[in-house]
């Protein structure tokens, strides 16, 4: 099985289990490369994304030397957080996709449950 194969089915393996258990809470969606780390907030019954933020965004680019570490990934936590609270949404549900629930998706995980966010 090839890398991307393995990769898919275990997203889509995470993403079932979570449809289960949601409960029509919005989906807290995580993906990250070597160099940067994505986040968004989707609505999967409207299919559309309430709130995003990314370490490519202007204003984080310009403070911080990479958005490859544990501490760029908490400050997109916390700003996810509040554009969540601005959105006018307090529980969602994590979906790590097919990452380990380690270092930078853990300390993204972390920053947004202290920005207020509940899962």
């Amino acid at each position: 099985m090839a890398f991307k194969e393995s990769t898919q089915r275990r997203s889509s393996r995470v993403r079932r289990r979570l449809k289960a258990v949601s409960n029509g809470r919005p989906r807290l969606s995580v993906h990250r490369t070597s160099k940067n780390i994505y986040v968004q907030i989707i609505d999967d019954a409207k299919g559309h994304t309430i709130a995003a933020a990314s370490t490519l965004e202007k204003d984080f680019r310009d403070s911080k030397k990479t958005g490859a570490d544990t501490s760029a990934a908490a400050e997109v936590g916390k700003l996810i957080a509040e554009r969540a609270k601005k959105a006018g949404v307090k529980e969602v549900v994590f979906d790590r996709g097919p990452y380990i629930f380690h270092g930078r998706v853990k300390a993204l995980a972390d920053a947004a449950r202290e920005g207020g966010l509940d899962f």
